[in-house]
């Protein structure tokens, strides 16, 4: 009988070979030649696994680095531009190119594809969060493949996702998937850098206590922007919301697919949680702070409470209401995020004043809570503003 690790990590790699909907990121260092262009073989070889997916009735969602790479050559640049305006117009020049070869391929094993182009603003805002939801499940319900990036063309560098590891764990929140496979040019995380002598595959994470361990330094190659730490938040991101995580390079794709014993397996440590609460979580950018005293931290992680007005003590920042908010607690660890229930200045009359008090002070229209809990998600794990 096998031990209870064993077969724990057995079922969640199991889960992952059995999962209708995923969605798989590659990165850009794995389409590439060591020169920078775009390696028609290995993207031959990813869009031979994923066809295969599709063949056993499986949906795929592709988060494709690689335009501003595929843009280099094209452009007669010999590295990743540092600047802005040149990595757009690369992007510009790369992402078409980058398509089209996805399209022909595909088309090949008989797959229609869809490009979609996504921006920080378009999850972190509410109404573009649905839009991009709507699109994304109706393609998947007409069979076809999404394959994403990040809107590199207009993106600012104010909202920029600034790595597609974030953004594929966001996109699998979108789509509900049911596991996220992340490929990368390293094909574990590994106990110290995988080039050292007796550096060990750590070959599943079940807390964020096994990643004590871990070696994370590797940094992306010269034609991409992340390294495995952005690898590790997003698996993060992803399994504190019920969806498992496994981590490899492409050429174990095929393998990854099936939930191979390969890379580094992430153990879910959340439940799935709605599109509001996911949303909330992960995709926001919070417009203020609301600092509470330890009475209403217990209440809002130990109850499952709604924040109300006597529990805050300092409102920071100038916010509306609907803003998300981060809820900081005495120790100035941010433990929640929600959805402000009044505008800042209508706070910070309200804050320290009981429920009776703010409606003889202030009148009904001052009774509601500061943060309801359907808008509100306390976070896995306190952190450091």
């Amino acid at each position: 009988m096998p031990e209870p690790a064993v077969a724990a990590e057995e079922s969640v790699r199991s889960r992952i070979g059995a999962a209708h909907r995923v969605v798989v990121k590659v990165g850009s260092s794995s389409l590439t030649t060591p020169e920078g262009g775009l390696a028609p073989s290995r993207l031959q070889r990813l869009v031979d696994a994923l066809a295969d997916a599709r063949d056993r009735n499986r949906e795929v969602v592709l988060v494709s680095s690689g335009a501003i790479a595929t843009g280099l050559m094209p452009l007669g640049l010999q590295e990743r531009p540092r600047d802005l305006a040149t990595q757009q117009a690369a992007a510009s020049v790369g992402q078409g190119l980058l398509v089209a070869h996805y399209t022909r391929r595909f088309l090949e094993r008989g797959y229609t594809v869809g490009q979609v182009l996504l921006t920080e603003d378009d999850v972190v805002r509410r109404g573009q969060y649905r839009n991009a939801n709507r699109t994304l499940t109706r393609l998947l319900e007409l069979g076809v493949v999404p394959i994403i990036n990040e809107n590199d063309t207009v993106a600012s560098q104010e909202i920029r996702f600034g790595d597609n590891d974030r953004l594929a764990a966001l996109v699998a929140h979108l789509v509900r998937a049911d596991a996220l496979i992340l490929l990368s040019d390293v094909d574990a995380l590994y106990t110290d850098h995988p080039a050292n002598p007796g550096a060990r595959r750590i070959a599943e994470v079940r807390d964020p206590q096994d990643l004590l361990g871990v070696d994370t330094s590797r940094i992306g190659s010269r034609v991409g922007t992340g390294g495995m730490t952005t690898k590790v938040e997003a698996a993060q991101i992803a399994t504190s919301a019920g969806i498992p995580v496994l981590l490899t390079n492409a050429d174990q794709c095929v393998e990854a697919l099936a939930g191979g014993d390969v890379g580094t397996c992430f153990h879910v440590t959340g439940r799935r949680r709605g599109a509001r609460q996911l949303w909330v979580a992960h995709a926001t950018r919070a417009e203020g702070d609301l600092v509470i005293d330890a009475g209403a931290a217990r209440a809002l992680t130990e109850r499952d409470a709604s924040l109300l007005p006597v529990g805050i003590t300092e409102v920071r920042g100038d916010f509306h209401e609907g803003d998300p908010v981060n809820i900081v607690d005495p120790d100035n660890l941010v433990i929640a995020r929600g959805l402000a229930g009044f505008d800042a200045d209508d706070l910070r009359r309200m804050k320290g004043l009981t429920t009776a008090r703010l409606l003889d002070t202030l009148g009904p229209d001052f009774g509601g809570t500061a943060v309801h809990k359907d808008a509100l998600v306390v976070l896995p794990r306190a952190r450091p503003l």
